[in-house]
């Protein structure tokens, strides 16, 4: 399932994706805290990484700037 729609907005996915990630957590984490499946979070966080949304550190992933703005911009 992709994270962006054609026109670039973000998905109900991606955006609880990002919201998951405020602080670092594993792929694992999300999953449980999503409630959606590892594979599914899995690439979501390859995609996001990709587009500068989120960055990797280590065996975690948290939210870049960027993610942050996007996000806030879909909530106004």
């Amino acid at each position: 399932m992709a994270c962006m729609s054609a026109d670039g907005t973000l998905t109900v996915q991606a955006k609880l994706v990002l919201t998951a990630l405020q602080t670092p957590r594993t792929a694992e984490d999300v999953a449980a805290t999503t409630d959606l499946a590892l594979f599914r979070i899995r690439g979501s966080l390859r995609e996001l990484v990709a587009a500068g949304l989120l960055e990797h550190i280590g065996d975690a992933y948290q939210i870049t700037k960027a993610g942050q703005q996007r996000l806030a911009a879909t909530a106004a």
